[in-house]
């Protein structure tokens, strides 16, 4: 059975979630503060994590942040709960780390179907897993070597300028597949279909947005990229050889 935390501050949209998670046959925790939630997902791995963007203690931005960098629950999909509306809050959401936002106030039915679509997405240790359990044969297999740049996909490993990193399961596939075909422009859409295999509820602003949080990890500076390249009016590509 799944097990979803539930980090939300109001008691009556708290309960709700966790009534209809139950009923999609998850089990489910619930915290109202950002510390304790913290404290819960440092020690006990969940497969999905419901979280408000304001919260007492310490906010979902700060939350995400910290979980993606290790632990437990590195990888668990992040449904991030916000009350602003303004773009920039959803796209900050992102940037950090989450996987989905909704808007308060929302309906229970889409929150459904998204946490549905979160849980089906293959998670980055899964993706590992499967990697280590077959043999590099095929081309999308072999380790890549580029502009500074050491791809092992059998073990799932990433290594900038000789330092190893971390990435999520989309950050991975991304990165594999632009330094795979360096010179190559993909449009937004191409990226779309590769990179997150169940896109049900996720637009083409997320390419940028994935986008931007890869070049904070590999780029020597982000502002002004030299790697991974945009193409105005087409899509991204990675620096030619």
């Amino acid at each position: 059975m799944p097990h979803a935390l539930i980090v939300e501050d109001d008691a009556h949209i708290r309960d709700l979630i966790a009534l209809h998670l139950g009923l999609e046959g998850l089990e489910t925790s619930a915290v109202a503060d950002g510390r304790e939630a913290l404290d819960r997902l440092g020690s006990t791995a969940y497969d999905l994590v419901v979280l408000d963007l304001m919260l007492p203690g310490v906010d979902g931005i700060a939350i995400v942040r910290a979980v993606r960098r290790g632990g437990p629950n590195q990888d668990v999909p992040v449904l991030m709960l916000t009350a602003r509306r303004e773009e920039s809050d959803k796209v900050l959401g992102l940037e950090s780390g989450a996987d989905d936002y909704l808007t308060k106030p929302f309906g229970m039915r889409e929150m459904v179907a998204r946490v549905r679509a979160l849980l089906r997405r293959p998670r980055a240790s899964q993706i590992a897993a499967a990697a280590l359990a077959t043999e590099p044969t095929s081309a999308s297999d072999r380790p890549v070597h580029v502009h500074g740049i050491e791809i092992d996909p059998a073990r799932r490993r990433v290594r900038v300028r000789g330092d190893e990193i971390d990435l999520t399961a989309q950050e991975f596939r991304l990165l594999h597949l632009l330094a795979s075909h360096p010179g190559i422009v993909f449009s937004r859409e191409a990226l779309l279909s590769r990179v997150w295999p169940d896109h049900t509820y996720v637009t083409l602003r997320s390419v940028d947005t994935l986008v931007k949080r890869l070049r904070r990890r590999v780029e020597q500076t982000p502002a002004d990229p030299s790697l991974i390249l945009t193409i105005w009016g087409s899509g991204y590509k990675f620096a030619d050889v």
